[in-house]
């Protein structure tokens, strides 16, 4: 990038400029990639903090137009049917088949230091993981998942 000065930046008495409107980039790089084993085809697994808890084995999917609940995790937080609002879309399995809804949750998830509150779907149906985050989390973050390097990336702070 080229920067040109005007001989009136140039006296010491005038005040030095802002720099404004400098675009975020996220992107991610070979050094991402360290530490991963290649190749591979995983599913972006990761820790959050949701409800005040650790959850382990959330997946990160991309192609998920809704926060997820399966059965382990709404046990695990020992949540009630009385802690439910109803949620009468249907849902569809991977499968095809209409999934069987307990309700609608609202609940913080926790990364880093930003917390934001989640509408979750909860199911009754098997699943090796206990939620998935889908778009509607990763664009409130502003967060790009790469499973390639099973890693994701969002703005914080500067």
């Amino acid at each position: 990038m080229s920067v040109s000065r005007y001989p009136a930046e140039e006296s010491s008495s005038m005040p030095k400029r802002v720099k404004m409107g400098i675009p975020l980039v996220l992107g991610f790089s070979d050094e991402d990639k360290i530490g991963t084993i290649q190749p591979h085809d995983d599913a972006l697994v990761v820790t959050l903090r949701i409800g005040g808890y650790d959850v382990k084995m959330v997946m990160i999917d991309q192609g998920s137009g809704a926060e997820i609940m399966y059965p382990d995790l709404y046990k695990g937080l020992n949540l009630k049917p009385e802690n439910l609002t109803a949620y009468s879309s249907p849902l569809v399995s991977f499968g095809g088949k209409m999934v069987v809804l307990k309700g609608q949750i609202r609940l913080p998830v926790q990364t880093g230091t930003d917390v934001v509150e989640v509408d979750f779907i909860v199911v009754d149906a098997f699943s090796p993981y206990t939620t998935i985050m889908g778009r509607p989390w990763l664009h409130t973050l502003g967060a790009v998942s790469f499973t390639l390097y099973q890693k994701m990336k969002y703005p914080f702070g500067d």
